[in-house]
């Protein structure tokens, strides 16, 4: 079976790259060939090839690559990435693009069960085609970190792209106030530029605390393992978001993370169990100052932040229910030509 993957800034080392290609290798495995093709840049719309079955990831991106194709892309399955439903879904200019896509699946595909409540709230005529299959993270190989973390601190990180739902400067001004009491704080920010101007407000926020926070810029995915061993906590201070690779791939390899409390959050962190999530300022610090603190506190969110993304979270299974709704909806294609003649 042939499959054209359709990701939105697929060029960018953003987490629907990494999910995508994570996706690609794992249907390798079930005898599925895959390209991956950019659904938001130009020259990705030239010399298509005919595929058994399309994937969009994002629906509204989808749509306006059918659009600028022109190609008819049938079947296909819309993985439902965070954006879309967050945002996109409650657009007044989006919305009917939006559910005309999902309408047009075979299949459409959610993280969480969350994550489907809310899409059949707002479309309840898609239950039949609405799949649940978690997001899976895999291991890292083995590589230099890009920087040392100095002597005698205490360093979060928050790896993201910068862009204006990630929050970054939230999170520089919580721990400023935090440092008040724990100079030894650090925060490395790491992430390509996506939207130039909260860019410019993360270099600003750079050179006003110079020497206890350190934008890294982009780090490749390969390296991102041994990034994550120099820290102590990871953070999401995210305000919307799907199913955080970033979160899992911390919890992974047994970092404690400190999260926003929002529904792709709560999707994957228990919260004092598998990791902190919090509604405001003030809970944010409490719960910053508890893990700086309390070392074995750390240590357990660690522990059961790794057993449960190893439970919940395999490539394998993700693999094996993916290559399943593939096949389901070419058959149901070929049903369809079958019935029509």
């Amino acid at each position: 079976m042939q499959a054209l993957l359709a990701v939105p800034y697929f060029h960018q080392p953003r987490g629907n790259k990494v999910t995508a290609e994570r996706i690609a290798q794992g249907l390798k495995q079930h005898g599925i060939v895959t390209e991956i093709v950019s659904s938001t840049e130009e020259t990705a719309v030239p010399n298509l090839q005919d595929s058994d079955i399309y994937h969009g990831f994002h629906a509204y991106r989808f749509y306006g690559f059918t659009k600028r194709t022109g190609k008819v892309m049938k079947p296909y399955i819309i993985t439902i990435t965070g954006t879309d439903l967050n945002k996109d879904l409650y657009d007044p200019e989006r919305r009917e693009e939006v559910i005309h896509v999902l309408r047009g699946a075979e299949a459409v595909h959610v993280f969480d069960k969350k994550a489907m409540d809310k899409l059949l709230t707002e479309v309840p005529d898609l239950q039949e085609k609405t799949v649940v299959i978690p997001q899976s993270v895999a291991g890292f190989p083995e590589s230099e970190a890009p920087l040392t973390k100095e002597a005698g601190t205490f360093l979060f990180i928050l790896p993201a792209g910068i862009r204006e739902v990630k929050n970054i400067p939230a999170a520089v001004h919580m721990l400023k106030k935090l440092r008040t009491k724990y100079p030894e704080i650090r925060l490395w920010l790491a992430g390509p530029v996506i939207e130039d101007e909260e860019g410019n407000k993360v270099r600003e926020l750079v050179k006003e605390n110079e020497g206890w926070l350190t934008y890294l810029g982009e780090i490749k995915y390969e390296k991102m393992g041994a990034l994550y061993t120099q820290g102590d906590v990871v953070l999401n201070t995210s305000l919307a978001e799907g199913q955080s690779s970033a979160l899992l791939e911390a919890m992974l390899v047994g970092l404690p993370v400190l999260a926003s409390n929002i529904a792709g959050n709560r999707s994957i962190i228990s919260h004092e169990t598998t990791g902190m999530l919090y509604e405001d300022e003030e809970a944010f610090l409490k719960y910053a100052e508890k893990m700086l603190t309390d070392p074995s506190f750390r240590m357990e969110l660690s522990e059961n932040g790794k057993k449960y993304v190893m439970e919940n979270h395999s490539p394998e299974e993700e693999a094996e229910k993916l290559a399943a709704v593939y096949k389901k909806c070419k058959n149901a294609k070929n049903n369809k030509e079958e019935g029509s003649r």
